[in-house]
């Protein structure tokens, strides 16, 4: 009876073992990263941003950008208002520290107000693309970082009747 015992324990020790080796913690593992859009109010018909590209970085230096796959086009970003929200890029990133997002955009950005269409220029970001400071620790397999690109804050209209995207980005 007595060797009967240790072998009805072995496998459930077998069990417990493979499972704490399981659920160790690889930080060598990749996460996928799926970056959102989303937006907030304005007083226009449409604000559209041509977006190009996305890029990610999870180092504090410049050696850490990454492209992910992104679906370019130009957004309409009053269509993403009142919780919708459309994908905008994903792609499979060490399981870092994210430390900045950055949206590289084209020539064809616009403002509708009242029913006319006007350029909607860039003044800072039209080479550089539009950057946003996250510091996100990614958790997991698949990670999503919503960003608010807040129209009402972000366009302005000039003493000549133009308008500029001095974009207010916020990671929700």
């Amino acid at each position: 009876m007595k060797k009967i015992i240790p072998i009805l324990l072995l496998p459930g020790f077998v069990t417990a073992i493979i499972l704490i080796a399981c659920s160790k913690d690889n930080s060598d593992s990749n996460t996928t990263l799926k970056i959102r859009l989303t937006d907030a109010p304005v007083n226009a018909d449409e604000v559209n941003v041509d977006i190009q590209q996305v890029r990610v970085n999870f180092r504090n230096d410049s050696s850490g950008w990454i492209d992910l796959n992104t679906n370019t086009g130009v957004y309409d970003l009053l269509g993403l208002q009142n919780g919708i929200d459309t994908l905008l890029a994903s792609g499979i990133i060490p399981s870092n520290s994210v430390k900045e997002i950055r949206f590289v955009l084209g020539s064809s950005n616009s403002i509708k107000v009242n029913g006319a269409l006007f350029p909607l220029t860039i003044p800072s970001g039209a080479e550089s693309g539009l950057k946003i400071k996250v510091d996100k620790q990614c958790n997991g397999h698949v990670d999503s970082l919503l960003i608010d690109f807040d129209a009402a804050l972000s366009v302005h209209q000039t003493g000549n009747g133009t308008y500029q995207l001095k974009p207010v980005l916020k990671v929700k």
